[in-house]
């Protein structure tokens, strides 16, 4: 930095300030700085800095997700990530791929790497963990699941509403033999989902059918396989509710093989992409991942900056959206 300062005949403090981004700095003293750090190839040491600072921050946060590429998972990151960018921090990410072990590998990791705080999306059963396995100091939120053993600021969908209302509009439209695709029945948000499906039918008066409720279908060809099978039942249901994206996109192509997509109607839990472009377009109770991504980091960034306060629930709602599957009458009420 002394170099730097004596490249841009500029003070230390001066150099200091433009590498921190400290504001009040004139445009062409900014310049000159830049141009001699260009020159001479300068490249802060962050582990230094960090160490000179007094509050001791890396402007790092870290984002544990079960899946970046899904498409839920994506836009909630990127509503993080243009959070934290107006907090002049960068996010550390990664996939858990419903793996509890890499979950603490990879809390430990972005913990050890001195990020300022930690959004998770649990996998695992328990997170007490994070009582001893982090610093004490690190503020965790936790997105889409609650946690367990760590009490923390926790971001949620209505996942109960959303598929009850998912169920009543099918029972709506003159379904009773509705399936429930589901995914791993350990994660909370899939229970939660087939517990507002069972709410809909009680409240219709309709008899849950333990055959039609098939849990554990995480991943599109088991969703496809399961769907397949279901159409080679001498009493096929009528309606398909599918509680994941990737469940529903399992779905909608098994239907379409067989040549269903026009008779079986379908309303799938979560958005995805192409979902309206398809024929008919899939209906689907949407979540905000967005928002969820938003509201974390907001919290996330309020206890870093030494909030105090209870751990509190958020709830995002969640939306139906009418595009065409969902709609479709089962056979005996459709006219001919």
């Amino acid at each position: 930095m002394n170099d730097v300062a004596k490249v841009a005949r500029v003070s230390l403090k001066t150099v200091s300030r433009v590498v921190n981004g400290e504001p009040n700095v004139s445009p062409v003293l900014v310049a000159q700085v830049r141009s001699a750090i260009d020159a001479l190839h300068y490249r802060p040491d962050i582990g230094a800095s960090t160490l000179r600072r007094s509050d001791r921050r890396t402007g790092l946060i870290g984002l544990l997700l079960e899946d970046v590429g899904n498409p839920f998972s994506s836009a909630l990151h990127r509503a993080v990530e243009d959070e934290a960018r107006a907090h002049g921090v960068h996010v550390l990410t990664g996939s858990l791929d419903e793996d509890p072990r890499r979950e603490r590998e990879l809390a430990r990791a972005f913990t050890m790497r001195r990020a300022d705080g930690l959004i998770i999306a649990p996998v695992g059963a328990d997170q007490s963990y994070l009582n001893t396995e982090i610093q004490a100091d690190t503020p965790v939120v936790f997105v889409d699941r609650p946690a367990n053993g760590v009490p923390a600021d926790t971001v949620l969908a209505t996942s109960v509403a959303g598929a009850t209302e998912a169920t009543r509009h099918l029972i709506a439209h003159g379904h009773r033999r509705i399936a429930c695709l589901g995914d791993y029945t350990r994660i909370s948000t899939a229970r939660d989902r087939q517990r507002g499906y069972l709410a809909a039918l009680r409240e219709a008066g309709i008899a849950s059918d333990p055959t039609l409720i098939i849990p554990d279908l995480h991943t599109t060809t088991l969703a496809d396989r399961a769907v397949t099978e279901l159409f080679h039942r001498t009493r096929p249901p009528t309606a398909l509710f599918t509680s994941q994206n990737l469940i529903t996109i399992g779905a909608v192509r098994a239907l379409r093989r067989l040549g269903l997509h026009h008779t079986v109607a379908l309303v799938g839990f979560d958005d995805f992409p192409l979902a309206d472009l398809v024929e008919p377009a899939v209906t689907v109770i949407a979540q905000d991942p967005a928002a969820i991504g938003r509201t974390a980091a907001q919290a996330l960034f309020r206890r870093i900056d030494g909030d105090t306060s209870a751990p509190g629930e958020h709830w995002i709602p969640t939306t139906l959206i009418r595009r065409g599957s969902g709609e479709l009458p089962p056979p005996l009420h459709r006219d001919e």
